[in-house]
């Protein structure tokens, strides 16, 4: 009997280290891998430097009525974060209503919020001077929106109202235009 428990003790102890070792080594099958995504951010518009354009609009009057006309823009931004600032000055040719013909030059500053990277909300204010008879001065205050469409053109709405400094005609406008930038 002696011989039998030493030969059931030397099993026993085989076999526990050997279950051990199979209790250890689970089987497991990968549901997935990990895999990473690739990132891709896309550079959003440089709303930075110089930019040309060109811009049709409406204008409305009590001397001159409803006009319209095609105009030249150029200016100038600079972007902090999503802050944006610039300046510009524009020119336009104006004709209609009360068979008015005349021009009108105007220098704007411009500050606004990049809202996202392809579209800016600004306020506008400047100076606004009708080149023809009769001599007119005007202090302008308005806004718009500007959209990036390409990587160097924008499109924009923006609308202006003239409060007179000399003659006595207050101006509200209205412009469509786009711009290249550079």
């Amino acid at each position: 009997m002696r011989k039998f428990t030493r030969i059931a003790l030397a099993t026993l102890a085989t076999a526990i280290p050997v279950g051990a070792v199979h209790a250890a080594d689970l089987i497991t099958v990968p549901t997935s891998t990990p895999v990473e995504m690739p990132v891709y951010e896309e550079a959003g518009f440089d709303w930075n430097g110089f930019y040309a354009g060109v811009y049709g609009g409406v204008q409305n009057s009590d001397i001159g009525g409803t006009q319209y006309g095609l105009g030249v823009q150029a200016g100038v931004n600079a972007q902090f974060d999503f802050y944006l600032l610039g300046a510009e000055v524009a020119v336009q040719g104006i004709t209609g209503g009360n068979n008015v013909e005349t021009s009108y030059g105007q220098i704007l500053g411009r500050a606004g919020l990049v809202v996202t990277d392809d579209v800016v909300v600004y306020a506008a204010g400047g100076y606004g001077i009708d080149l023809g008879a009769p001599e007119e001065q005007d202090v302008l205050l308005g806004g718009g929106v500007e959209l990036a469409v390409t990587d160097s053109i924008s499109v924009r709405a923006q609308y202006l109202h003239a409060f007179p400094v000399q003659g006595d005609n207050p101006k509200d406008q209205f412009t469509i235009g786009a711009n290249f930038h550079f």
